[in-house]
């Protein structure tokens, strides 16, 4: 785990490009722009929505998902329930700011003609939260945190298996 600034950037950058690159590709897939998107226009989608979830992550959804998770004293005794508690909090907040900038995007795009905003937003959420909790918790964050560990830390990780 991160211990100073630069390494709660470097392991942020991991482990948002990580799931950008994941949601992104299956919320294209899923409304079908990914077939009719060039490459370049991937890219500059991908981009954006880096930047927007890097951001939101580092100043709002991690702080605020690190209050809530420490707050609980299960969280602060063990280091397993503690990463599991604050993942879990960490993707409920990023699910709900992430599939609300998707909705605007879609809806900029006119993909949402006929459709009401609050049902597509919620129908979102649970599309997004029902892949990006279990390939938070089984998927990345143990990747992230094994690559963080061994290569940026430069020491042998321990996995913790769920």
């Amino acid at each position: 785990m991160p211990e100073s600034k630069k390494e709660e950037i470097v392991f942020g950058l991991m482990m948002c490009t990580g799931m950008v690159v994941v949601m992104m590709t299956f919320n294209l897939w899923h409304t079908g722009m990914l077939s009719q998107m060039s490459l370049m226009q991937v890219l500059i989608q991908f981009v954006i929505c880096f930047v927007i979830a890097f951001l939101v992550e580092s100043f709002i959804i991690g702080p605020v998902a690190s209050k809530i998770a420490f707050s609980f004293p299960f969280a602060r005794t063990s280091k397993i329930k503690g990463i599991l508690t604050m993942s879990f909090f960490m993707v409920i907040g990023m699910v709900l700011i992430m599939s609300l900038y998707g909705l605007m995007t879609a809806y900029a795009a006119d993909q949402l003609e006929g459709v009401s905003l609050f049902s597509a937003y919620l129908h979102t959420i649970a599309r997004n939260f029902s892949l990006a909790l279990p390939y938070q918790l089984v998927i990345l964050g143990p990747l992230v945190r094994y690559v963080f560990g061994r290569w940026v830390k430069g020491r042998a990780v321990t996995t913790v298996s769920i």
